[in-house]
């Protein structure tokens, strides 16, 4: 069985017009039988995200989508649930905290499951903080310390859907460029996935490869052939030579294993 394909959205997604996005993911979940699950656990306020999810792909799917509140550890470990995973044709994961997803989810059984259910043919999608989980390696966040008056970047284990990759979500729009790059300083041997807002990068999970989809650019920086690092978890600046970088608008696809674009 094929693993599911992945809609991996850099938030900020249009939920009002021509909705190209969310229309995607719909179509996509249309592979399998049964509705979609909306996991709501990264926001701090479940019951408004969720159900303006819920009204939107109930609209564009056809299926009423069943509201996954998990707030807690003990919540996801609920047997019931597994039960209800099976039944799904797709999985989203709303915007929030990534760190909130991770915390909450990871280890559990309702994670595991729903692993199994994607490498079974589980369609899986999220938008600003649940793009950023869909990396083994995930950026939690970056803040400046007032003790040494410098940019601290954290990171962090997200759920593992895609290997040797790590996402960062809102990139033009919040200015993302050097807090990715750093992450790049410091695993050269991952490739960096800059997504903007209204964008996403649809998953060819068997293939290793993705389309951009949406209005904006994905940025993708490769560290693998750099010549030169110079980056402390302490500094404020770095020094990084030779790393690969390119910029990707609607309909580029690019490949992952390759680490290169495809030109038709």
């Amino acid at each position: 069985m094929a693993k599911g394909d992945l809609l991996i959205i850099g938030g900020n997604e249009d939920k009002s017009d021509e909705k190209v996005i969310l229309s995607k993911f719909a179509e996509l979940c249309q592979t399998r039988q049964g509705p979609i699950g909306i996991v709501t656990t990264a926001t701090a306020y479940p019951e408004e995200v969720g159900n303006e999810y819920a009204s939107l792909f109930h609209t564009l799917h056809g299926t009423k989508p069943l509201l996954l509140h998990l707030d807690s550890r003990e919540k996801a470990d609920n047997p019931e649930l597994m039960e209800q995973l099976s039944t799904l044709s797709g999985l989203f994961m709303t915007g929030g905290d990534q760190l909130r997803l991770t915390s909450i989810l990871g280890g559990t059984t309702f994670y595991k499951h729903c692993f199994q259910e994607w490498k079974s043919g589980l369609f899986i999608g999220g938008t600003s903080a649940g793009a950023a989980v869909m990396s083994r390696l995930m950026i939690i966040s970056s803040k400046i310390s007032k003790k040494e008056d410098v940019s601290i970047l954290e990171m962090g284990s997200g759920f593992g859907f895609l290997e040797d990759v790590i996402i960062d979500q809102h990139f033009s729009q919040r200015d993302r460029f050097t807090r990715l790059m750093r992450a790049i300083a410091l695993n050269p041997q991952i490739i960096g996935v800059g997504i903007d807002e209204n964008t996403a990068i649809w998953v060819n999970s068997e293939r290793n490869q993705f389309e951009v989809i949406g209005e904006f650019n994905v940025s993708i920086f490769d560290g693998k052939t750099s010549s030169y690092v110079d980056v402390a978890e302490n500094k404020e600046n770095m020094t990084i030579s030779d790393i690969r970088f390119h910029t990707l608008g609607e309909g580029a696809i690019f490949d992952l294993t390759k680490r290169e674009l495809i030109i038709s």
